[in-house]
């Protein structure tokens, strides 16, 4: 029999927008006495946040550079100084590479200023914001994977965790442990960038029926240790080009950290039509590039990760609430473009989200009109002012780099409308961008780079190096978690597209074997290499992968990043 636990509030997700959350409806009930249904609250209700990760903050991941004024708001009683950053942002440098040269840019570009914003492991800050949640009374569960939403009535009760000890063929083993349902007043889902439950959600109560798709970019990152005066702590440098076309958005960067500790990495967006193009390959040929190299030469590698971002802006961001539900930070599309960021309006829209469900519990009222409020106090917020003006940045760069620029720069000058009639670009689903193997005509990622992809394991490595570096471990006698919906769909992508997932993969999950014989090409899975960013569930040509949760407590362990 199915245990069941019971909470007031549920949260799904332990990073900032869900410890963020936490944070502030603990602060919002504790020292206030009320009443409902003849029971006085005061100190007494229960907090619970699960997350799927073996410690908080080990599937935590971001460049990252972040904006303070959300965590000062939230934790007015404790100085920047005393947060955990690497350091503040000094120098800053958006650069343009060709294949051996850069050009940096005179001005600041609109949007890329970070005076007064920190670099940072988010990671160890989301293990300090645990920590301080846990100090004040919340219940912080990790290992536990959150599998399927539960519903009564089309309303959501909670959420079902994933059940343990079954073998690859779905047996039940002498170590099966069953799932367990927690219910709860509200849940608030804070997974993360293409959250499987948030994606269940949206579908079922069809939350996005508005809005554009939501669409992404993928970022890998590694953390490297250099030799002393390499780069100077509080370093910030973005680039544009080499080695992206001008048909690809993204850009790299480079941010110094402390301790001689260098984060670089590549975001590329996820709409690109090239099926031969692979983000991971295209980092380790990023980090060859002179100005790079630099660097990097005779330093160490440290830490690998690799996650998904979600980028549609304003007009992606589906209904925020429902019936006894939420959502905060990345599952909710809340991210700043062209800055990339999305921390602090993380860290907002779970302060937001806790003023919502605090005034619906005090009512004893959970519904979709109470918890409407949340837009409301969203469309108020800072959140709603910086995503709006910029509300068609990334659909401005569907075609290249330069319509784009020229996008942006009458969005600046008419407030984000730009050329759109009505004030809002469209924009397709990633997965639909591709083109097939027989319009490449020898212009692919692989052709071009085909003699730079030799990987030395000093400056550059191959996937199945970089996932060493990432301390992704997983149980391999469980059933895959990464589920392919249709052979045939499988075998269509091989012919028209070359199976461009053992390309987007940042982590060598999918290998194309072919049968000696016959040359007959099969699809096999190495779910145990999975980094957990999802790139499978957006940009597979076919919607043919429906990624899961592993086990509680599979996955990376990204320590530090």
């Amino acid at each position: 029999m199915i245990p069941i636990v019971k909470t007031d509030v549920l949260i799904i997700g332990g990073g900032p927008a869900g410890l963020s959350t936490a944070i502030k409806l603990s602060d919002l009930f504790n020292g206030n006495t009320f009443k409902n249904d003849n029971k006085t609250f005061n100190n007494s209700i229960k907090i619970l946040l699960i997350d799927k990760g073996s410690s908080i903050g080990n599937h935590s991941l971001s460049g990252a550079v972040i904006n303070p004024v959300s965590l000062k708001e939230l934790l007015p009683d404790i100085e920047v100084k005393d947060m955990p950053f690497e350091s503040q942002t000094s120098k800053e440098d958006v650069l343009y590479l060709t294949k051996d040269k850069f050009y940096k840019s005179p001005l600041t570009l609109p949007y890329f200023n970070n005076e007064g914003n920190y670099l940072a492991s988010l990671g160890k800050v989301t293990r300090w914001l645990a920590d301080i949640a846990e100090k004040k009374g919340v219940q912080i569960y990790p290992n536990f994977a959150a599998n399927e939403v539960l519903y009564k009535d089309n309303k959501v009760i909670g959420v079902r965790t994933k059940d343990s000890g079954v073998d690859k063929h779905g047996k039940e083993m002498d170590n099966y442990q069953y799932p367990t349902d927690v219910h709860a007043k509200i849940t608030i889902f804070a997974e993360g960038a293409r959250g499987s439950l948030t994606k269940s959600v949206t579908e079922k109560l069809q939350l996005d029926r508005k809005g554009n798709p939501q669409i992404y970019s993928l970022g890998v990152k590694e953390l490297w240790e250099v030799q002393e005066g390499k780069i100077n702590e509080g370093y910030v440098g973005h680039t544009l080009g080499y080695p992206l076309t001008t048909d690809q958005f993204g850009g790299g960067f480079i941010y110094g950290l402390k301790k001689n500790l260098v984060a670089v990495g590549l975001v590329v967006g996820l709409d690109y039509a090239d099926p031969y193009f692979d983000t991971h390959h295209a980092f380790q040929i990023f980090k060859k590039h002179p100005f790079v190299l630099n660097i990097l030469k005779n330093g160490r590698v440290i830490k690998y990760g690799a996650k998904t971002i979600p980028e549609g802006g304003y007009f992606s961001i589906p209904q925020l609430y429902h019936d006894n539900m939420m959502i905060v930070g990345d599952s909710a599309g809340l991210v700043a473009m062209p800055s990339l960021k999305g921390i602090h309006l993380a860290v907002k829209s779970g302060m937001l989200a806790a003023q919502t469900a605090f005034e619906a519990i005090k009512k004893n009222d959970t519904s979709y009109q109470q918890l409407s409020i949340y837009e409301k106090l969203f469309n108020e917020s800072y959140i709603y002012k910086e995503l709006y003006p910029v509300r068609n940045f990334r659909q401005s760069f569907k075609k290249n780099l330069f319509t784009g620029m020229l996008q942006f720069g009458t969005q600046i000058i008419t407030g984000g409308r730009g050329f759109s009639e009505n004030g809002k670009l469209q924009m397709d689903a990633d997965y639909t961008h591709y083109n097939q193997i027989s319009a490449t005509k020898g212009n692919s990622f692989l052709n071009k780079y085909k003699d730079e992809l030799n990987f030395d394991k000093v400056i550059t490595f191959d996937k199945e190096t970089d996932v060493f570096y990432s301390g992704t471990t997983h149980d391999e006698e469980q059933p895959s978690h990464i589920q392919i919906l249709s052979a045939d769909a499988c075998q269509n992508c091989i012919i028209k597209y070359d199976a461009p997932c053992q390309r987007f993969c940042p982590a060598q999950v999918f290998e194309i074997v072919s049968e000696k014989s016959t040359g007959e090409k099969s699809l096999t899975l190495h779910p145990s290499n999975c980094v957990h960013c999802k790139t499978c569930d957006i940009k597979d040509p076919y919607k043919n992968v429906n990624w899961t949760v592993p086990y509680g407590g599979d996955g990376p362990e990204y320590i530090n990043m």
